[in-house]
């Protein structure tokens, strides 16, 4: 029987918030929430911001440091978290803010000679033949150039042509919750978002390790951009032209992989399988096949997948800008007929299946915790969603790299007959959903409504919701499909499904009928939700999501009654420590995972036979034992 991967931790941070608790699902939803619980969302984000925290007898503080009450923070810190979370007009820190550091090329006609000193480290190291150096004091040097032409660079400042992002909550700085040295920003995120993961999950990670043979953990974790800020390939690739030197940090910190690269070393310490697969907006899902089909098939039985982008550099927005894939400035006020654009209309820039001229970008990092439903019941595991399948398919032949082509019909048709076999008819028609991969783009309404209205009809559902959150939190390339994923375990909490706030009206050209393309949010229970990726290049991927309702019936066919009573009772403790943890960091609290130099093994420290390796520090062994389907040759 092959065993069912089910989602026992999520974590992570957007635009919104973090990803546990749902506070950044509930700020998407913030309409739509009691006044009690849009209460508590203003308080977690105001201790995620920097704005307020509270003390371990429960007293909150402001930001000054001065004493007050819980509905002294939501009061006076409202205005500040709605207008400075979700889709907004790019901040500092956030390169391009307050205009872009450049350098305008010149040609000089100097009409006499020019005389300046320099310290002598700061001479090119290939003098032009025509300077006169006269060595100084103090290891400086006069120089001086005669008159004529002369080819320099002036330091200028550009403003971006951009200005709507989706960048994280003002205030919020992952790095300066442990003790990061040079890190870039995707990697800091990816250290925040992995504990923040293990600490929702409410499961002791220790204890989960002793009851496993080393190999039967996996990492699946990269990002689509890589780390392309100063302290990563960006720096790297700009040391010469800026004049600045190279770290040995910026290589090897660069790369796509190293967010999987950090959570084996840093976070969970695996030794087990790892891997880092990248698919343009497809990436969180790509990574997610891997997980699931390694459990399925038995070779894992608990796996950490996520992705972390941070593509708000000046270059990847210029480079998303000139394909003309960005709402830029002038862009928005030509669809709106707008001389001057206001925070409230950068607030709108995002407008899935709407009238629209672009997408915002975002940053995200999001981490999911799977394992075989075996394993969860075993240790009384919260279950939040099961994943039974992912799929991917490419476009084949196309023209333009980037334009959509076939595959997406594929993905996720198929995805919806898998969930039809499981479900039935009447579930897939009138309890299903999907997370659109909603870029507000014109091309993108047009194409994937197509698709969806194409695939509604073949399953005769007549009203489809769907969500598409890119509207609030923006588009964070690789991790798009994460965002969907932890916004749709929100709505199974919740039972909310995510209007589209931007929807004033749909376009004309979106193919509407068989879709629910709402405004408000959906107040109403799903079976299902479909998780839908359409990325540049011929990247698609969809996943069903199972609720964990629809889970818990599955789970109860698969083990019986009795095995689902015992779960029930294991699980009081894990809900425990999950609430426990959801406390400390609604206070503020965080204390994410990073062990640097802890329990480092090179080889020696191992015993090695025919049959296993023992590895200090693992209560289990690595067998040796390989499954050979090819036969013996005598």
């Amino acid at each position: 029987m092959s065993q069912l991967p089910v989602i026992v931790g999520l974590g992570g941070v957007n635009a919104a918030g973090r990803t546990s608790g749902h506070q950044a699902f509930r700020r998407t939803v913030f309409n739509a929430l009691s006044t009690e619980q849009q209460d508590d969302t203003l308080l977690g984000l105001a201790s995620l911001m920097a704005l307020a925290h509270r003390d371990e007898q429960g007293q909150w503080y402001d930001h000054e440091g001065t004493p007050c009450s819980a509905q002294d923070i939501v009061t006076r810190y409202r205005d500040d978290i709605m207008n400075h979370t979700l889709i907004r007009c790019i901040e500092p820190p956030a390169p391009g803010a307050e205009g872009i550091t450049a350098n305008s090329r010149a040609h000089l006609e100097l009409s006499a000679p020019v005389t300046f000193t320099l310290k002598r480290r700061e001479l090119p190291e290939q003098i032009p033949a025509h300077w006169q150096v006269t060595e100084l004091e103090d290891r400086r040097v006069e120089v001086t150039v005669p008159a004529g032409p002369m080819e320099v660079l002036l330091p200028d400042v550009r403003q971006t042509l951009v200005h709507s992002s989706a960048q994280l909550p003002r205030g919020f700085d992952p790095s300066t919750f442990y003790r990061s040295v040079h890190h870039p920003r995707a990697l800091s995120m990816t250290i925040f978002g992995a504990s923040d993961c293990l600490g929702q999950s409410g499961l002791d990670w220790e204890s989960v390790v002793d009851r496993l043979a080393p190999d039967e953990i996996g990492v699946y974790a990269s990002n689509s951009t890589g780390q392309l800020d100063q302290q990563g390939w960006g720096g790297l690739l700009q040391s010469y032209v800026t004049g600045n030197r190279a770290t040995s940090k910026q290589m090897p910190l660069g790369y796509g992989q190293m967010p999987a690269d950090f959570l084996n070393a840093y976070v969970l310490g695996s030794v087990g399988v790892t891997g880092a697969m990248q698919g343009a907006c497809a990436t969180f899902l790509y990574n997610l096949r891997l997980a699931v089909d390694d459990i399925m098939a038995g070779r894992r039985r608990v796996v950490m997948v996520g992705t972390c982008d941070t593509p708000l550099t000046p270059e990847v927005v210029e480079g998303f800008r000139v394909m003309s894939a960005l709402a830029d400035d002038n862009s928005l006020k030509t669809l709106d007929a707008l001389e001057l654009l206001t925070n409230e209309d950068y607030q709108r820039a995002c407008r899935p299946f709407a009238r629209n001229c672009g997408f915002t970008i975002g940053e995200a990092a999001q981490f999911i915790l799977l394992m075989d439903d075996s394993l969860a019941l075993e240790l009384g595991a919260e279950i939040y969603g099961s994943v039974p399948g992912v799929f991917v398919n490419a476009d084949g032949w196309k023209k333009s790299i980037s334009a959509p082509g076939i595959g997406n019909y594929l993905t996720l048709a198929r995805s919806v007959s898998l969930a039809r076999d499981i479900l039935g008819d009447e579930a897939i028609r009138t309890r299903s959903y999907v997370h659109a991969h909603g870029t507000s783009t014109p091309k993108n309404r047009e194409t994937e409504s197509h698709v969806l209205h194409q695939v509604a009809k073949a399953f005769n559902i007549e009203s489809w919701p769907i969500a598409a959150i890119k509207a609030y939190i923006g588009h964070s390339q690789g991790s798009a499909a994460g965002d969907q994923i932890v916004s749709a375990l929100g709505s199974f909490a919740h039972g909310i499904v995510p209007g589209i706030e931007t929807l004033d009206e749909v376009a004309d050209d979106v193919y509407g009928d068989h879709l629910l393309l709402s405004q408000k949010h959906l107040t109403r229970e799903m079976d299902v939700a479909f998780i839908n990726a359409k990325g540049f290049g011929g990247n698609n991927a969809t996943a069903p999501l199972l609720s964990p309702a629809v889970t818990e019936k599955l789970l109860r066919q698969r083990h019986g009654d009795q095995a689902i009573e015992d779960w029930k009772a294991r699980r009081e403790q894990t809900r425990a420590a999950s609430a426990a943890f959801n406390e400390r960091s609604q206070s503020g609290s965080f204390e994410p995972q990073y062990r640097f130099g802890h329990n480092v093994l090179e080889g020696p420290e191992l015993t090695i036979t025919d049959t296993e390796i023992h590895i200090p520090g693992y209560a289990h062994p690595i067998s040796l034992s390989v499954n050979n389907p090819f036969g013996r040759v005598e």
